[in-house]
């Protein structure tokens, strides 16, 4: 059983940052991929960026060359640095992880998933 804990949302001005972070319990982070997803109000949850076990980055058109995941295995974290935020960008973020090194932005890949953090950007 994998635990994941999001922390560091909040509220940001537009053009602002946030750093997410995802902490994760159990031996085998490391060999884990791990996404990272958002649900705004009334929309389905999309995906936003993911990283593999091995290192490969992917993500969405829509934050890309804006937002960076990172892992740090020592720590069994994950981050989302998101700079030039957008009031579009407000929604609740969910750390996942998947531990069968499968197609990154299928949700249904995931096996573990944390409570979520929100992100709310004023225009």
């Amino acid at each position: 059983q994998v635990q994941l804990v999001e922390a560091g949302g909040g509220l940001v001005q537009a053009g602002g940052s946030l750093r997410l972070s995802c902490a994760a319990s159990g031996r085998t982070f490391s060999r884990y991929n791990m996404g990272w997803f958002r649900q705004a109000p009334g929309k389905a949850r999309e995906f936003v960026a993911a990283i593999r076990w091995s290192g490969g980055t992917y993500y969405a058109d829509s934050v890309k060359g804006r937002f960076t995941i990172s892992r740090e295995s020592a720590k069994n974290t994950v981050y989302l640095q998101m700079n030039s935020l957008k009031p579009e960008d407000t929604a609740v973020y969910y750390c996942a992880a998947d531990s069968m090194d499968r197609v990154v932005v299928i949700q249904a890949n995931y096996d573990y998933w944390g409570q979520g953090t929100q992100v709310t950007v004023s225009s």
